[in-house]
């Protein structure tokens, strides 16, 4: 499962996210602070919408450990946030759950205060601490996950 883990995070190093995709177990559970829980398509939709829109992401991971079907892992990313053009440095701590072979449970772990100083000054330090901010962004996020899906052809 280490090997999995490492061809998810050079899949997305690479911005290839069919690659990152194939990873995932077809009943996938993704779970962040920006997106909240996404299951199934949407979790492999959202990677395919941020490798597209990761310009000049740049993606760093380390400290894979896998006990038996669970996983943890460290990463790192650095782009530009698209509304506001101010630069990202986001530290996450991920874990895993796997079955048959794939990453059925994915938790990305980050603080979304520090995240949102980042990406929205002062407005990010003032609210980005508080549970409207949170579910106004899982909001905003999503609804850009549903426009994107909208956009996808599948042969």
């Amino acid at each position: 499962m280490k090997e999995l883990i490492k061809i998810f995070y050079i899949s997305f190093q690479n911005l290839d996210a069919e690659a990152m995709i194939a990873c995932y177990h077809d009943d996938i559970v993704f779970e962040d602070p920006a997106f909240g829980v996404l299951k199934g398509d949407k979790a492999k939709n959202m990677w395919r919408m941020l490798c597209k829109n990761g310009v000049d992401l740049n993606i760093i991971y380390s400290n894979i450990n896998i006990h038996g079907t669970k996983g943890k892992a460290y990463w790192e990313a650095q782009y530009t946030f698209g509304r506001t053009a101010r630069k990202i440095h986001n530290k996450v701590q991920a874990s895993f759950e796997f079955q048959d072979g794939k990453i059925i449970k994915h938790k990305d772990h980050f603080s979304l205060h520090t995240w949102a100083k980042q990406a929205l000054g002062v407005k990010g330090l003032l609210l980005g601490g508080t549970s409207y901010f949170k579910k106004k962004l899982n909001k905003q996020t999503n609804r850009l996950l549903e426009i994107f899906e909208k956009t996808l052809t599948y042969e």
